[in-house]
């Protein structure tokens, strides 16, 4: 399987377990030296009992000894000429565990292989016995795919969103388009909302210096120079409020209320005084959306520039709506079958929630110990997300199988080369990257899904609704 593998299978007791007699035989001389029994211990767990008779397990040894036998150097004899005994006595260990890894290896594999049965992850070997002159027996148990019935996957009912991009959408771009352009003119009069003021300010907290309450926030206690817009939120909520009216040369002294979630912990909830000169103001100067303002991005002309700015918008737009749809089709097919999950594979899946989890809020600034405080939570809410994760991907596959559709090399090559550039990676480095963590497992899956989304998008029952009444994704 493709999918979630990589992992070594525990056993869970058998007292459900129901054994039946497998047809896999190997035969050497007419006799049978190698039979195989399999215990269905659970959903999604079978062990795999393997003997190998003794005439197998001897010709075994005999021909490992003897690729020693070719290998070994031994003073006063040529290479390969030395006695067996000698070669036996000194390499007598080593011949042993690399007889037991071949018929191991070899036996379980072909077991599998004849009785197609489907392994998730590494077997989990116990040897029971293994010596010369014996018959070798051990058991593999393994998790294997969960079995279940597709429910009717064609026809499905979404709801999709009637939108379009229109001439305000774009207007609303290019004005974005004009703020990374902004200048700023330096003007004698008034702060007004939408200006900056440059300002020099000291700021304390109950009386103290706020490097005292707070010893890193030192960008808070005191700064010259410090340019803040008037009007915005931004900085400490109601700082610049509080400058409106000012001119160059002015000071003023400001009162804040750090918000209960402010960055500095130690300032949250707590009221703050600030002494504060105004040394400039300016005014921002947005540029013309002009035929210059178009060739500054790259275009032709402006109508070029409206074209390119109208595509880019119908893109994310068809991006949302898909995603919004596709949300839909996941959560149908998940209402519509449930069956038991492989435990290794909800766990490395798990695992996989969490990181994504305690990663985000990482970047959202939340502290690790914060993190720490809530690691149930967040394992809780992986552990059910994971859940639904490796329960659409069991799905997906099927679907695919029974659609049979495909993923070539050439698409998986062509993702790898399109995430290179995304990450700015050089491509022959983000390849050894992806074969050094078995990636290209996790690319391949990516494509899978994204081609069995598309087919189960063709092919549903899509309701156009009024923008904001379908189920968002």
């Amino acid at each position: 399987m493709h999918r979630l593998d990589s992992f070594a299978t525990p056993f869970y007791g058998n007292q459900l377990a129901e054994r039946r007699k497998l047809n896999y035989f190997q035969r050497f001389n007419g006799k049978v030296l190698v039979n195989v029994t399999v215990e269905n211990l659970a959903p999604c767990k079978k062990m795999l009992r393997v003997d190998v008779e003794a005439e197998k397990v001897d010709k075994t040894f005999e021909d490992v000894t003897r690729g020693f036998m070719r290998e070994a150097s031994f003073p006063g004899f040529r290479p390969g000429k030395a006695p067996r005994e000698m070669v036996e006595r000194k390499f007598g260990n080593d011949i042993r565990d690399e007889v037991k890894r071949k018929l191991i290896s070899d036996s379980y594999k072909q077991a599998i292989d004849e009785q197609k049965v489907d392994v998730l992850g590494y077997p989990d070997i116990e040897e029971v016995q293994f010596e010369r002159g014996k018959p070798l027996q051990f058991i593999a148990k393994v998790e294997t795919p969960p079995e279940f019935e597709l429910p009717e996957y064609k026809g499905i009912p979404v709801q999709r969103e009637a939108q379009s991009v229109t001439e305000e959408d774009v207007a609303k771009a290019l004005e974005a388009l004009r703020q990374p352009r902004t200048t700023f003119q330096k003007v004698d009069r008034e702060l007004a909302t939408g200006d900056i003021a440059v300002v020099n300010y000291t700021g304390t907290c109950e009386g103290k210096s706020i490097l005292e309450i707070a010893p890193t926030a030192k960008g808070l206690t005191e700064q010259k120079g410090f340019w803040v817009e008037a009007g915005a939120n931004s900085f400490i909520p109601g700082f610049a409020d509080q400058l409106l009216g000012a001119k160059a040369g002015d000071k003023r002294t400001v009162n804040v209320d750090f918000p209960a979630d402010f960055v500095a912990p130690q300032l949250a909830g707590k009221k703050g005084v600030y002494e504060v000169e105004v040394v400039e103001v300016k005014e921002k100067v947005l540029p013309a959306i002009d035929e210059e303002f178009a060739k500054s991005y790259g275009a032709e002309n402006l109508e070029k520039l409206r074209e390119g700015v109208r595509a880019d918008l119908q893109n994310e737009l068809t991006f949302k709506l898909n995603r919004a749809t596709r949300s839909q089709l996941i959560r149908s097919l998940l209402n519509r079958v449930t069956f038991e999950l492989p435990e290794s594979a909800v766990a490395r899946e798990t695992k996989n929630v969490v990181y994504d989890i305690v990663q985000e809020n990482a970047r959202r600034g939340i502290s690790r110990e914060t993190i720490e405080e809530q690691k149930e939570k967040i394992y809780t809410a992986a552990a059910q997300g994971a859940k639904e994760r490796v329960t659409v991907a069991f799905i997906l596959q099927k679907i695919a199988e029974k659609e049979d559709i495909k993923v070539s090399q050439e698409e998986v090559s062509n993702r790898v080369v399109s995430l290179a550039a995304m990450y700015k990676i050089p491509v022959e480095k983000f390849v050894k990257d992806l074969q050094k963590r078995n990636g290209f497992i996790e690319i391949f899956d990516q494509v899978m899904n994204e081609k069995v989304l598309e087919f189960l998008q063709q092919n549903a029952k899509i309701e156009e609704v009024p923008p904001g009444q379908a189920p968002q994704a």
